[in-house]
C-alpha cells in the first residue's frame, strides 16, 4: 500500500485544490479592488457638493432625513 504523502493521486488532487483557492483568492482580490474604485469615485461626487437623503422609517413611516456635507466650500453668488 502507497502512504498518502507518495499517492501521486492525492498530490495532484491537492495541486488542483490549491490552484482552485489560488484563482478564487484572485477573483476576490480583483473584486474588491473594483468595489474601491467605485466607492472611491461615489465618495468623491458625494464631497464636491451637498446631499440629502430622505428614507422612511420601516415601522413608524416617519420620514427621516440625512443631510451629508463636506467640507468643500460651494460657489456661489456672494
Amino acid at each position: 500500500m502507497i502512504p498518502r504523502d507518495k499517492d501521486p493521486v492525492a498530490q495532484v488532487t491537492r495541486d488542483q485544490d490549491i490552484e482552485q483557492i489560488v484563482k478564487r483568492l484572485n477573483m476576490l482580490d480583483e473584486r474588491l479592488d473594483n468595489m474601491d474604485t467605485v466607492i472611491t469615485s461615489l465618495v468623491e461626487r458625494v464631497m464636491g457638493r451637498p446631499l440629502t437623503i430622505e428614507v422612511s422609517c420601516p415601522k413608524c413611516g416617519q420620514p427621516i432625513q440625512i443631510d451629508i456635507t463636506s467640507s468643500v466650500r460651494l460657489r456661489g453668488k456672494e
